[in-house]
């Protein structure tokens, strides 16, 4: 029997990723496309800048622009002007997002477990570190 392509395990695993996390987080008004990974690193990094989220995230920058205003229209951040650069703006999160927080960790905690369940320490670990490694492949 042929191994299933890597490539199309993480496709699936990205697929079902989404649709199980836009299920758990959609009654607090945070949609698909990513937009917990968005709120997530606001949350950890007060004052990024738009671009900057768009480079650390790997995402491009129309899926950004659009995360990044749905996540202000439903009242988890705020942008300012960058006083050093006016064209650009600082995200912050709001008193909601700061609420919600331990929510969404919560949330993100229970479904890597669920993801996990059948590994062991050892092999959760090395998966890790192996799927550390192979993102780290440029791709072309």
């Amino acid at each position: 029997m042929k191994a299933e392509p890597i490539g199309k395990l993480i496709s699936h695993l990205h697929r079902q990723n989404q649709k199980i996390l836009v299920k758990k987080l959609m009654p607090y008004g945070i949609g698909s496309g990513g937009q917990h990974s968005f709120l997530k690193l606001i949350l950890n990094r007060p004052g990024i800048t738009q671009d900057l989220l768009t480079h650390e995230l790997k995402f491009d920058k129309a899926t950004t622009a659009r995360s990044v205003k749905q996540l202000e229209e439903s009242g988890y951040i705020e942008r300012k002007i960058d006083p050093k650069d006016r064209r650009s703006y600082l995200l912050h999160p709001t008193a909601k997002a700061l609420d919600f927080a331990p929510t969404l960790q919560s949330i993100l905690n229970e479904f890597n477990r669920n993801l996990t369940r059948n590994l062991t320490d050892e092999e959760e670990a090395q998966l890790i570190a192996l799927l550390q490694k192979v993102s780290q492949n440029p791709m072309e």
